[in-house]
């Protein structure tokens, strides 16, 4: 292990640092599923996964598994084992698995990452194996990329390639900042510098419903959102209110067309994603103060989610 822990110190420079990371290898798997004849997948034939909560939930990207006949997980260790699909929510391309023997769990981390801060991800990059690649977080609640409908996206320069989505993106002290999620590219599915992890937050929001209910419902706030101002304008970036369907929450909160939402709790707002994200990340019932521009003037309105699905 001195050889792993010297290793592991060029990504954090502290030997507590590289022992928690040292550490965080038994909570992530390779994930390995079985394609049906039809599915080619050259570039990402195997992915990764983390093990959570009690270790009996490993939690990865969906777009790993979808259509899978079946699926093992090959863990650091080198053991291979059946796993089962227990869950999936195409929102967030976020998926569980049901592994046949319990893994050491990995520690959640509680607030969003500093910008600046030192971070590793941590996964089966190309099915070479697990493997680690070190950088700094460079953005957080990263919303409306383009990858999924619901979006929140911790964004990090450390290296990732396709096979280390499902991964871990951890702090230096071991902890689940995020799952590795994106590569922002333009012509190649390679690694340039821009990539995304689910938020540990949102990870546990989803993972939780589909453990608990099979299922995760997205609260429906009856709103219509443009982004503002608009194309080729000036002004103060936004959400802007196109519609408001009646009895919906957003209805029963005040909201009217043309209101800018400009920020949702400690949120600041500057596109239609951004109020998406903020709402998924929340825990219902639950109410959420918007910051509104109405006719030039600010005012705060409480948008009240609850429980169901409205």
């Amino acid at each position: 292990m001195a050889g792993a822990l010297i290793g592991l110190s060029a990504c954090f420079p502290s030997v507590a640092g590289a022992a928690a990371l040292d550490g965080v290898l038994p909570s992530v798997v390779s994930v390995l599923p079985e394609w049906p004849p039809d599915v080619k997948r050259s570039e990402e034939p195997e992915g990764s996964g983390v093990a959570v909560f009690d270790g009996k939930t490993i939690v990865t990207a969906l777009h790993i598994v979808d259509r899978a006949l079946s699926i093992r997980i090959r863990t650091s260790e080198g053991r291979i084992l059946p796993a089962r699909l227990a869950g999936l929510d195409r929102a967030t391309d976020l998926a569980i698995l049901s592994p046949e023997t319990p893994l050491p769990p990995i520690a959640l981390a509680r607030g969003d990452p500093a910008l600046g801060q030192p971070v590793c991800a941590v996964g089966n990059a190309f099915g070479l194996g697990l493997s680690v690649t070190c950088g700094v977080v460079s953005g957080v609640h990263r919303a409306g990329m383009g990858f999924n409908a619901i979006e929140d996206f911790v964004q990090t320069d450390a290296a990732v390639n396709p096979g280390a989505s499902g991964g871990a993106l951890v702090t230096e002290d071991g902890k689940l900042v995020g799952l590795l999620s994106a590569i922002f590219t333009k012509k190649s599915d390679a690694n340039i510098g821009v990539n995304f992890a689910v938020s540990a937050a949102l990870v546990e929001r989803v993972a939780k419903r589909l453990r608990d209910e099979g299922r995760v419902i997205w609260p429906v706030t009856g709103l219509r959102l443009v982004a503002a101002p608009d194309r080729g304008r000036t002004g103060r970036m936004a959400a802007r209110v196109r519609l408001v369907k009646a009895g919906f929450p957003g209805a029963k909160a005040g909201l009217k067309p043309g209101d800018l939402i400009v920020r949702a709790g400690a949120r600041r707002i500057r596109k239609p994603a951004d109020l998406t994200s903020a709402i998924a990340g929340l825990a219902r019932p639950a109410t959420l103060s918007l910051l509104v521009v109405r006719d030039g003037t600010e005012q705060t309105i409480e948008l009240k989610l609850p429980a169901g699905r409205n």
